[in-house]
């Protein structure tokens, strides 16, 4: 549905291999590669086809067919302004005027070729195409044999003449109609794609995908890291952007108090463990439904919240690794860094809990990282919310595209087909310019000696555009407030347990929680808001302080 997509997918999963794949949440990365490889696969061959076409009507039309150049060059400038960075009155109305000199140009050549096949005089000819006059296509006009005689017996078998015949008429007039039908039977394979292949009764059988087929060793190599590394509980970062895969960061805050011992109990030893034991039961109990007065209506609840996942993950990052290979996913190895990391409490090794709820048929996916540490006496409670958005609408109206491609009538589908005409010989050369590109950055990037690195991109969030509808936003909201509020529950209840005071994590987290900051005591003077102004006198001289902050307090 987006070739601009589907590069960037193949750019970064299959071209850059010293890349690790980001956390898939809620997709197979892996699937949706074989299907962008496939797509582009078809793409090429269409496109191949489509300037084959126009490359074998140049000889067969006497060189006619290159007339149809120039509208082409004119609607692909006309797209072109319209997107330049000028006023809105300057590009589109620079456009609109590109736009109907193209469209009147192309009319113009028709009815010069349509008059010329059927016999047309040079003034008339040279009075609709004005560059014509002096040309072959003028004297073939005029040449009064060639234009009545319709046998083949004209120009087109006589020697003595060097201008196009009726057949190379007739080769140049039918060029538009066979690019149209190439234009319509490539919409229809695209819709027959998502109506079949991609349908929901076939899509779960991966053995039945042709996009899983593909019997490339580079593919079959990367597609078995990608679904080693997308779904795993170790997550290789880049340093600059550690949560790349979850989405938009929402709302994250942090808090720290101190342990103050109860002095009416014996206080136990409380590692970050301990807190985990507490807090991972009490966001799985989210999945049961609350009583109802019957059996019935309990059965009939369908909030999303039943399939929230938790699992516990450990942030490596990439740099350092000698290969993409010696990434410690062996299950030995992960239990030892997830045994090492819960303690640690590292600067580059960390460990997370993470809590999952995929809402809209994934379409919303609430991610919280909640990461507990105690030091010196000290709580730290690190909570990361992250959402992924929609996807985007193009792709969220792909079964609309397809109901309406196969539901088209045939007279319909072809005038849509003949309207994209003009266009696709430009997309067919940017097709194959796009897909030389790769092969060529693919052959010369020496990607598969280079050091092996985080991801750069996310499948998932780059499907999405960022936005989501009122009921959405609800519900990202409902999800992240009930599972922070669980969250701070079970480190209440281990504060609790081991013998410490709860007063004060309780009170704090209120405040920080929801977005304020808390101040446990202030002296001197607090500006609360926007444009303040802050003075700090001084008792001793009576004076103000120079330089008094000014701005936000």
């Amino acid at each position: 549905m987006d070739g601009t997509y589907r590069d960037a997918v193949i750019e970064e999963l299959y071209v850059h291999e010293e890349r690790f794949a980001a956390p898939s949440l809620g997709i197979d990365a892996a699937r949706v590669l074989a299907h962008a490889l496939r797509a582009r696969r078809l793409e090429l061959g269409w496109a191949a086809a489509l300037l084959g076409l126009w490359i074998v009507s140049i000889p067969l039309s006497y060189g006619m067919t290159t007339l149809y150049v120039w509208p082409v060059l004119l609607l692909g400038l006309a797209r072109f302004v319209r997107r330049l960075p000028l006023p809105h009155w300057l590009a589109g109305g620079a456009a609109f005027l590109l736009r109907w000199y193209g469209r009147i140009t192309a009319v113009m050549i028709a009815v010069f070729l349509l008059t010329a096949a059927f016999g047309a005089t040079a003034s008339l000819v040279e009075w609709l195409v004005p560059w014509s006059s002096g040309s072959d296509y003028s004297t073939y006009a005029s040449d009064g044999a060639a234009a009545t005689d319709w046998t083949g017996s004209g120009a087109f078998d006589d020697g003595s003449s060097s201008g196009p015949g009726p057949v190379q008429m007739w080769v140049t007039l039918l060029l538009p109609v066979a690019v149209a039908v190439l234009v319509a039977l490539q919409r229809r394979r695209t819709a027959r794609v998502l109506q079949e292949e991609l349908s929901r009764p076939r899509f779960p059988d991966l053995h039945r995908d042709p996009a899983e087929a593909h019997t490339g060793a580079r593919f079959q190599r990367l597609r078995e890291r990608i679904r080693t590394e997308q779904h795993g509980q170790l997550v290789m970062y880049r340093p600059t952007d550690p949560f790349r895969g979850a989405g938009e960061a929402y709302g994250t805050w942090s808090l720290s108090v101190e342990l103050r011992p109860r002095t009416d109990v014996e206080v136990r030893p409380l590692d970050n463990a301990a807190f985990l034991e507490r807090i991972v039961p009490l966001v799985e109990a989210l999945r049961v439904p609350s009583a109802h007065r019957s059996p019935r209506t309990r059965s009939a609840v369908r909030d999303r919240l039943r399939e929230l996942e938790t699992d516990e993950c450990v942030f490596l990052p990439a740099d350092g690794l000698p290969a993409r290979a010696a990434a410690p996913y062996a299950p030995v190895e992960l239990a030892r860094h997830r045994t090492e990391a819960v303690e640690e409490g590292g600067e580059t090794r960390r460990h997370f809990l993470r809590i999952r709820i995929g809402g809209w048929h994934e379409g919303v996916v609430t991610t919280v990282f909640v990461r507990v540490h105690t030091q010196g006496g000290m709580l730290m409670l690190e909570v990361s919310p992250h959402v992924l958005w929609p996807l985007r609408q193009q792709f969220q109206d792909a079964d609309r595209f397809a109901h309406q491609e196969a539901h088209l009538h045939p007279v319909v589908r072809g005038l849509r087909a003949l309207i994209d005409t003009p266009r696709a010989g430009g997309r067919a050369v940017a097709t194959l310019a796009r897909g030389g590109r790769s092969v060529w950055r693919l052959a010369t990037g020496g990607h598969a000696a280079a050091l092996p690195e985080g991801p750069g991109l996310a499948v998932r969030e780059l499907g999405s555009y960022g936005d989501a509808s009122l009921f959405q936003g609800m519900d990202a909201a409902r999800y992240f407030k009930t599972v922070q509020q669980r969250v701070t529950a079970g480190v209440t209840t281990a504060l609790h347990e081991a013998g410490y005071v709860t007063e004060e994590f309780e009170r704090r987290v209120v405040n920080v929680a929801e977005g304020g900051v808390y101040i446990e005591s202030a002296q001197g003077a607090v500006g609360i808001g926007d444009h303040n102004t802050v003075t700090n006198n001084d008792r001793r001289g009576g004076a103000p302080t120079e330089g008094a902050p000014r701005g936000n307090g």
